[in-house]
């Protein structure tokens, strides 16, 4: 009789709405590929093969806003490859921004390649926008895939340095908005103080009278006009001057900023 009690009592709680205990899967941290999608299989192959042909010095993790980098104009609010020529094109840097990446498709990167076989002096992680668009997940599932990103990054990259950088500003949504505040800070506290990864969160810069200043972004600017979420050529500049003292020092080499400031002369 106990035994036909204890079975009974096993087959309710894997009933729906049982109480049972159970773990989450939480998406946002878990690997998930897009290589059924022709574009990233294409860029992912070829991303591979620059990563194994040359000297890699400095790598850029991330999704559209880092794959930018690499567009040119004109319109002069589109041409970002000078600036990423300006502060990057001598450092031996590889660009591994693919479009429209949350952090499970850079996990599903990072280990599938993408840290194999290369020991960069430094490492500059952007990641996080595309979990607070259509996927819709929650700030914590975000921090956690943000986490566990860092993990495998210290874990396959150990004489790496980490710059990890917060989730940009964006007028998407009140959440949205709300759920990047709440990812920066909890970052913020996990690595504002740590010897492993340096923090910066360099939103404000996207800030004007307390409101987002939407001329810094180019979505705005397209036909038909979308939300603010891509920061403009002239954003991407304040971003990598903003960031410039802290990656040269990482890098142990001589900050770009006089060379900026020189070039615009």
């Amino acid at each position: 009789m106990q035994r036909v009690a204890r079975i009974c009592l096993a087959l309710l709680l894997l009933l729906p709405g049982s109480a049972a205990p159970a773990t989450r899967i939480v998406l946002a941290a878990t690997p998930l590929s897009r290589m059924d999608l022709h574009w990233w299989r294409e860029r992912f192959e070829a991303k591979q093969a620059e990563l194994r042909s040359r000297k890699v010095d400095l790598i850029f993790l991330g999704d559209s806003i880092t794959q930018d980098y690499e567009l040119s104009g004109p319109p002069e609010w589109h041409d970002f490859l000078p600036v990423w020529e300006r502060y990057y094109g001598n450092r031996n840097a590889v660009n591994l921004g693919f479009k429209g990446d949350a952090t499970s498709h850079l996990l599903w990167r990072i280990e599938n390649g993408e840290t194999d076989g290369i020991k960069p002096k430094v490492a500059v992680v952007l990641i996080g926008a595309n979990n607070l668009g259509r996927l819709h997940w929650a700030p914590q599932d975000t921090v956690a895939g943000v986490d566990t990103i860092m993990t495998q990054l210290r874990h396959r990259l150990p004489t790496t340095r980490l710059l990890l950088l917060g989730v940009l500003p964006s007028e998407r949504s009140e959440w949205a908005s709300q759920a990047t505040a709440e990812i920066n800070r909890s970052l913020a506290a996990r690595y504002g103080s740590s010897g492993e990864v340096t923090y910066l969160d360099i939103g404000s810069l996207f800030i004007k009278d307390g409101k987002l200043n939407r001329e810094l972004f180019f979505d705005p600017k397209l036909t038909p006009p979308a939300s603010p979420v891509h920061p403009t050529a002239e954003g991407q500049a304040l971003m990598a001057a903003a960031i410039e003292p802290t990656l040269a020092a990482l890098l142990g080499d001589r900050p770009r900023i006089a060379e900026a400031a020189s070039a615009r002369q």
